[in-house]
């Protein structure tokens, strides 16, 4: 499979991350404006985030295909929020809205109190054999000539039938985590597996052990995801100087209460991944080329928040090396959303896929 890059749509003009849908919630002028550069801009897919508070993301994932030509949205899905029979149906509709370009990311959840605000009280374990579950409801439903049943520990229904099916038969499912649990679902129901961008050693590690999984199971391997908030300028020094004007704007978010009141939960973070994001700050700031992890720490590393920074040459150079251990979604996305998306697919986008014709053409190895 060729490598594809993905971005994450926001839907108001507001600054990054939390502070972002806090601050109108939803700007459909900008978020057509920001859809359109993506799409404009070579970007493959763009990821349409979820989160209790933000704006409905089946609506924005409508938005978004509706405005564009190409792109293909992510949709980020709760299973604890809409039973599957009705999931399907409406995935199977947003799908065809979108001429077959939808892909759905699954998210069991990692916060507990998280979830509880949408009254979803399952513990991590089980929100994970609950998405298991789900998942093979929708291909089952999917699939179907008819009537389907089912009886699991976490649903029950007898004879659904949708009308709507796919444009492609099935949608491409996507699992993310850096749990066992989540490397079990990944690997065995995945046909993507979602990372946050930790050090290539780790990074590795994590995919041996989805596709350790997959192995296990007698599946394909599950692409690969990994996400990173890239920070460029012309010359490395002065990417590292805006880098860390970036971080005193991220601190400033942070302290502030009222802004991320919705966002914000309590101690330290209850998921593993945002766990091993604060563990590998601690070894060291920055790791191999260019990753560096202090966003992750202003942030408490609420989702992906680790930076590569550089000049475009060393973004480019980067994203190759995580290319080289077998990823091949390559999802970046700034701090300066829409500016910086434009920058990427102006200076990023080219450098990385001008490299990886030339290997393809000259039949050069990694």
């Amino acid at each position: 499979m060729p490598v594809e890059f993905i971005s994450a749509v926001h839907t108001d003009s507001g600054a990054s991350g939390p502070a972002a849908a806090s601050r109108t919630g939803l700007d459909p002028d900008h978020l057509r404006r920001y859809a359109r550069a993506l799409d404009d801009g070579g970007f493959d897919h763009t990821l349409v985030a979820y989160h209790s508070a933000s704006p409905d993301a089946f609506q924005v994932a409508q938005f978004v295909a509706t405005h564009t030509e190409r792109i293909r949205p992510i949709l980020a899905h709760r299973p604890g929020v809409v039973f599957p029979t009705h999931a399907s149906r409406a995935l199977a509709t947003l799908d065809r809205i979108s001429d077959g370009r939808l892909s759905v990311h699954i998210i069991s959840g990692g916060s507990d109190e998280e979830q509880r605000r949408e009254g979803d009280y399952l513990n991590k374990a089980e929100r994970y054999e609950r998405s298991d579950e789900y998942i093979q409801i929708l291909r089952k439903v999917w699939q179907a000539d008819g009537p389907v049943s089912h009886e699991g520990k976490h649903f029950r229904f007898e004879g659904y039938y949708s009308d709507v099916k796919p444009v492609n038969g099935l949608i491409p499912i996507s699992v993310g985590g850096s749990s066992p649990d989540a490397y079990r679902v990944g690997g065995q129901q995945g046909d993507i597996f979602g990372l946050w961008g930790e050090p290539l050693k780790e990074t590795g590690e994590q995919i041996a052990a989805v596709n350790a999984v997959a192995d296990a199971a007698g599946r394909p391997h599950p692409r690969i995801w990994v996400s990173f908030r890239p920070i460029i300028a012309p010359t490395d020094e002065l990417a590292w100087e805006k880098a860390h004007r970036t971080l005193g704007v991220l601190k400033d978010q942070a302290r502030n209460t009222e802004l991320l009141r919705h966002y914000r939960t309590t101690g330290r973070p209850a998921n593993v991944g945002s766990q091993r994001l604060l563990d590998i700050a601690e070894r060291g700031e920055v790791h191999d080329r260019c990753l560096w992890t202090a966003p992750a720490v202003a942030t408490n590393a609420a989702g992906a928040s680790t930076a590569l920074v550089g000049s475009p040459e060393t973004v480019a150079q980067a994203l190759l090396d995580y290319v080289d251990i077998g990823c091949d979604l390559l999802s970046i996305r700034g701090y300066d959303p829409l500016n910086d998306a434009i920058d990427y697919a102006r200076h990023v986008l080219p450098l990385v896929r001008q490299e990886l014709a030339h290997r393809a053409a000259t039949g050069q190895a990694a």
